[in-house]
């Protein structure tokens, strides 16, 4: 299957990679780009734990000042791709979350007192999730510390125009809401409406699959919101055609 990978790099090319271990053909698309801030502290002062939502925020921290004061701390990590790439930086994982941020909220009450310190949230500029609010009806203080922001692409690569405008691609993977509305946002844009109603949007979860439903694409939901449960429906759906 000839597939867009839409994801911001290095995941882009991480996915593709085991894209083409599978058979497919990855088509790179990204439609976010990762600028790190500078100058941003952790705010660390009497802090219980971290919260990570997302593997860019790690590798923000990877190079900050404050790393070594941040790996004191347990981490929380939304997920199990999260949670090994905060592994890898030297951080002690307490809690894994099932990978989304509102799952979190009921992993973070049952683990952590709300009396025990605030909690810090490394993330980026834009979220997904309002977690901040959902912690505080639980008692909860949160500080966030942005430390990067995602940038929208303002067109699709030409490659991937072309080959969207030609009928000659298969899907299009979709792994945050933000991106799949830049998606239907390029598609509109271009007037190319009627060859995406051809693809399938292989989406990371429901909440991403909202933000194709002015597309009137046909759309495949991950069992779970991991890497390889999209992989593993993509080869689902190639073995069956």
């Amino acid at each position: 299957m000839r597939l867009l990978v839409t994801r911001p790099e290095p995941d882009a090319e991480a996915q593709a990679e085991a894209l083409a271990a599978r058979g497919h053909e990855p088509v790179l698309a990204p439609l976010l780009t990762i600028e790190f801030a500078e100058d941003v502290p952790l705010d660390l002062k009497g802090a219980r734990a971290l919260i990570v939502t997302s593997r860019n925020a790690l590798r923000a921290a990877a190079s900050h000042p404050e790393l070594s004061r941040a790996l004191r701390l347990p981490l929380i990590a939304v997920g199990e791709a999260t949670a090994s790439t905060a592994a890898e930086l030297g951080f002690t994982v307490a809690v894994t979350g099932p990978g989304t941020g509102a799952a979190l909220v009921e992993l973070i009450r049952r683990r952590f007192s709300p009396d025990a310190g605030p909690l810090v949230h490394l993330s980026g500029e834009t979220v997904a999730f309002d977690l901040k609010s959902a912690l505080a009806k639980e008692g909860f203080s949160l500080r966030q510390s942005v430390l990067y922001r995602a940038v929208p692409a303002p067109e699709l690569p030409e490659q991937a125009l072309s080959l969207l405008r030609s009928g000659r691609l298969d899907g299009v993977i979709l792994m945050s809401p933000r991106t799949a509305a830049i998606f239907t946002r390029l598609v509109l844009q271009n007037e190319t409406l009627t060859q995406v109603a051809r693809l399938r949007c292989y989406c990371l979860s429901v909440a991403v699959a909202r933000g194709v439903e002015p597309l009137k694409a046909r759309v495949s939901v991950a069992l779970r919101p991991r890497d390889e449960d999209i992989l593993a429906l993509i080869d689902s759906d190639a073995a069956s055609s």
